[in-house]
């Protein structure tokens, strides 16, 4: 999936689950392709060199997850 795109993990802010191959499911800020980062949920290797699919989130995106998490 990584091989036409381009990402930097600007700040990894926790691991969610882990599975037993390794691989974590994490919440990282990610830039892709040089743009503005966004909020970041996917599984990934453990050298961060593969990805599966994921969400990208924007702030205003988290601020309502978090507002309609908040009542769970």
């Amino acid at each position: 999936m990584a091989g036409d795109i381009k990402f930097e993990i600007t700040k990894h802010i926790g691991v969610l689950s882990e599975g037993s191959k390794g691989w974590t499911k994490e919440l990282n800020k990610v830039s892709w392709n040089d743009r503005e980062e966004k909020y970041d949920i996917r599984e990934w290797s453990p050298d961060h060199e593969k990805m599966g699919k994921g969400v990208t989130l924007s702030d205003e995106e988290v601020k309502k997850l978090k507002e309609l998490l908040g009542g769970v």
